[in-house]
């Protein structure tokens, strides 16, 4: 692939989570080859005994039809600034982004490691406030940090502190069957769900960076959806596919899946839940909402006739209760279209394309 950006030198936009990151990806890191990372989904799933695709729903067995055990693994790096921000801080961050992201293979997260990168003068009271605010999300998400490192840099050179944590989920019930789950796996006519609100984590991070005021407190949603994700598993157990919309937002989330699965996501505007304060101070920054960052939401696809079932799930989970259905996948015949891609139903009942995100809106956003 081609780069959009004529610099030779690495830019803020490319860590976007829009079109410029997955240009950088499939340009040089795709250096890194491997079936699994070729999935291109949010948690690597490992078969433990057994040379098998992650991708497909093929049947993982030993050498003697035994069941194979299988693992998700995944791994996520935090230099979000301000390091605390309304509804929580880069500690609390850095435990639910990898829970969330081994959460999306359907896998039930287990283990975290975490590593710092810690700035000379950096504040040891600051560093035991983020400590203790990540053993409560882990605690939440009961998941054990198991493992780390600790790196110092000279002042000046680090921001603070930066946190990189990864994560091991194990697969409940794992009979061999191996039901996989990803983005190759929608298919026409699958609804999707979406967990709640948008874009309350990006606008919370810029209105504390910017110091802007709004009638309403906003919050950042970062939460940990592994509870959620499970019901819902279990009220839908079909479900294709889960994916957090964090850096890019829902534009990046079903541009992706749609190009996983050579199909048209279509949303429907009307039908996504967005807070009043949220869409207002979008509309003052001039900001798409659908391309805005989100860490407490999970978007799923689901076969139509599990889709009641897994929005009901959804609704009773504690970070659940705005969920919505809030569209469909579409064969490229039916959207009239010779790629995939990603369109809106407007309240007019016209559409239009859904882009990712191009250059940078609210860098170190997570």
């Amino acid at each position: 692939m081609t780069l959009s950006s004529t610099s030779d030198t690495i830019l803020l936009a490319h860590g976007s989570g829009g079109l410029m990151m997955h240009e950088l990806i499939e340009s040089f890191f795709t250096l890194f080859d491997s079936e699994e990372l070729r999935c291109g989904d949010d948690a690597a799933v490992l078969a433990l005994r057994a040379q098998a695709s992650a991708c497909t729903e093929e049947k993982l067995t030993g050498l003697h039809g035994e069941a194979v055990p299988r693992i998700a693994f995944s791994t996520d790096t935090f230099v979000v600034t301000p390091h605390f921000f309304p509804g929580g801080d880069i500690g609390k961050l850095a435990v639910c982004g990898t829970v969330n992201d081994v959460a999306t293979s359907g896998a039930v997260p287990r283990w975290l490691s975490v590593g710092f990168i810690l700035e000379e003068g950096f504040s040891l009271a600051s560093l035991k406030r983020i400590c203790a605010s990540m053993a409560k999300a882990a605690a939440e998400a009961d998941v054990t940090i198991v493992t780390g490192d600790t790196k110092v840099v000279e002042r000046g050179r680090g921001d603070g502190i930066y946190i990189n944590t990864s994560g091991i989920g194990v697969f409940q019930d794992d009979t061999g069957t191996a039901y996989s789950r990803g983005g190759a796996q929608c298919k026409p006519g699958d609804k999707i769900l979406l967990s709640g609100t948008l874009g309350d984590h990006g606008i919370a991070i810029i209105s504390q960076r910017e110091g802007l005021s709004f009638a309403t407190s906003i919050q950042s949603d970062t939460a940990p959806l592994n509870h959620l994700v499970q019901a819902v598993i279990q009220a839908a157990p079909h479900t294709r596919c889960f994916r957090d919309p964090t850096r890019g937002g829902l534009a990046s989330t079903v541009n992706e899946l749609a190009a996983q699965s050579n199909t048209v996501f279509e949303i429907d505007e009307d039908a996504v839940p967005v807070r009043d304060e949220v869409r207002g101070a979008c509309d003052m920054l001039g900001y798409d909402v659908f391309q805005v960052a989100n860490e407490g939401k999970m978007v799923a696809i689901v076969p139509p006739e599990e889709a009641p079932a897994a929005l009901a799930a959804m609704r009773a989970s504690r970070y659940g209760q705005d969920a919505a259905i809030i569209g469909e996948v579409l064969t490229l015949s039916e959207a009239a279209d010779s790629v995939p891609r990603a369109l809106v139903k407007t309240a007019y009942g016209s559409r239009r394309i859904l882009d990712m995100l191009t250059g940078e809106q609210l860098p170190r956003i997570c």
